[in-house]
Formats: structure tokens, C-alpha cells, sequence
């Protein structure tokens, strides 16, 4: 069985400035870490991987210095994995960063199981797994609570919708997309860590895939546009309403009134 996680870099801080001319995030000089939710897709791999044998590899999209979650994944259990770095593939909205991903899988060789996390927590669309899916061509399943079982050449699950949870089956080559309800990720390895080789991970550009039109990465790829986007603004001015309840009560309507927030 082989196995493959997706799995990207996110900041590592809720400090996070906006560059309000470009209106993306300013990512220089900011900790990263792996996606929160991308752990629990690669405990969920290397469980499958012990109980039933196989391999998993992770997989990621972003600057070359992402190569360290990949690294960090294979300080988990990973065998190894591929980061694919060019800057055409930057500004990428969902659409595109799924079709890069795509394009990206399908030089990494054949998997019967390609696993995302439920969300990124830097962009939080929920949406990059299936719209892989769909680029691939393979079936898939999204809230995927626990993998209960592979038997009969199918993968039993079992999953969460919006008023029910429901068991069902799929075979592979297909992907899903795991909650955080799944399991508790493990810990990375300190004696691989100190171990590590480079050779552990490889990279791919926009000349290494099989389409080469522009058009289908990065901003130009993208549907979507962002127009503007800003940090909350911080407002640290307070008002303290004295009184008993009856008094408190009609101030802080009046307030709201007055603020055209009633």
C-alpha cells in the first residue's frame, strides 16, 4: 500500500502582518510549522502503514525552505518526500494550488491513498483536498472520523456529515480528507532528527511537469482574486457604564443605538 500526505507550511504565530499593498501575508522573519491538521493525516498514513504494510511519503507546495516539514514528517515515521518550489507558482488561490498539487502527485509515482488534513489554519477553505480529487480523477470523501478497516481491496471509514455519522467503503486509488477527531498525532523522533539526510527530500519545479501552460498555476491560474485583505483593527479604548442593572441596561442601549448597531 502506498500512502501519500499532503501537508504544507503555515505560520507558526497568530502575529501575522498583511502587506497592504499585495494584500498577502508577510511570511519573512514569522515561525512556521506543519499545518495542525496535516498531523493527524500522517499519524493516520503511518497507522494504515503498520497495520496492513506499505509506504507513505508527504507532499507540499511552497518556498524551498518548506523542505523542513517535509523533513519534520519523516522525523514522524515518513519514508520521505517532495517539495515543489517554483515561483510561478506563487499567488495561488485553491484552484490552482489543487492543480499544482495534481500535477506535482502524478510525477511522484502512483498512490492507492493520498490523505489531506480537514483545513489549512492560514487559509481555512476546506477545499484543496477534493478539488485534488477531482484533478486526479479518483474518488473521494471528506470528515473522515477513523479508518476502521481495509478489507476486499476497500478502505472502510468512517464519517462524519452534517446531522448523522455514517460508515461506508472506497476503493483505491482515492483520497480523504481526516478531522482532528481521528487520532493524536505522535511525537517527531529525536534520535532520526539528528540522522537526518537531505537526500530525504526532493524537489520539483513548473519545468518538471507534464503541462507547461502558465495559465493553470499561480495567478494566473487562479479564479478567485483577493481584492483586499487587512488585520482586524485593535481597539483598546473602554467605557465602564455605573449603575445598577436597570441604569447599565439602558446606557448600553443607547450606546448601541447611537453606534447604529441595533
Amino acid at each position: 500500500m502506498n500512502i501519500l500526505v499532503c501537508v504544507k507550511q503555515v505560520p507558526g504565530s497568530n502575529n501575522v502582518e498583511v502587506d497592504p499593498v499585495t494584500g498577502v501575508l508577510k511570511r519573512s522573519g514569522i515561525p512556521s510549522k506543519i499545518n495542525p491538521y496535516d498531523l493527524y493525516g500522517i499519524e493516520a498514513a503511518l497507522s494504515l502503514a503498520e497495520r496492513f504494510g506499505g509506504t507513505v511519503d508527504t507532499i507540499t507546495m511552497g518556498p524551498p525552505q518548506a523542505k523542513a516539514v517535509i523533513q519534520e514528517t519523516v522525523c514522524m515515521g515518513v519514508r520521505g518526500g517532495t517539495v515543489l518550489t517554483d515561483r510561478k507558482f506563487a499567488g495561488a488561490d485553491v484552484l490552482a494550488t489543487a492543480y499544482t498539487l495534481s500535477q506535482g502527485i502524478q510525477k511522484c509515482g502512483a498512490y492507492d491513498l493520498i490523505i489531506c488534513g480537514k483545513q489549512t489554519t492560514d487559509g481555512d477553505t476546506a477545499q484543496v483536498g477534493a478539488e485534488v480529487a477531482e484533478y486526479l480523477n479518483i474518488p473521494n470523501v471528506s470528515n473522515v472520523l477513523s479508518i476502521d478497516d481495509y478489507r476486499d481491496g476497500k478502505f472502510l471509514l468512517t464519517v462524519s456529515l452534517d446531522d448523522r455519522i455514517i460508515t461506508m467503503s472506497i476503493a483505491p486509488p482515492c483520497l480523504i480528507s481526516v478531522d482532528a477527531d481521528i487520532n493524536t498525532p505522535r511525537l517527531p523522533s529525536y534520535k532520526i532528527r539528528k540522522s537526518l539526510q537531505d537526500s530525504s527530500v526532493g524537489f520539483l519545479t513548473f519545468a518538471d511537469f507534464d503541462d507547461q501552460d502558465l495559465d493553470h498555476y499561480g495567478l494566473s491560474g487562479s479564479a478567485t482574486q483577493v481584492e483586499r485583505i487587512f488585520p482586524p483593527e485593535k481597539v483598546s479604548a473602554k467605557k465602564t457604564i455605573e449603575g445598577d442593572s436597570d441604569v447599565q441596561a439602558q446606557a448600553l442601549y443607547t450606546l448601541l443605538r447611537d453606534k447604529k448597531m441595533l
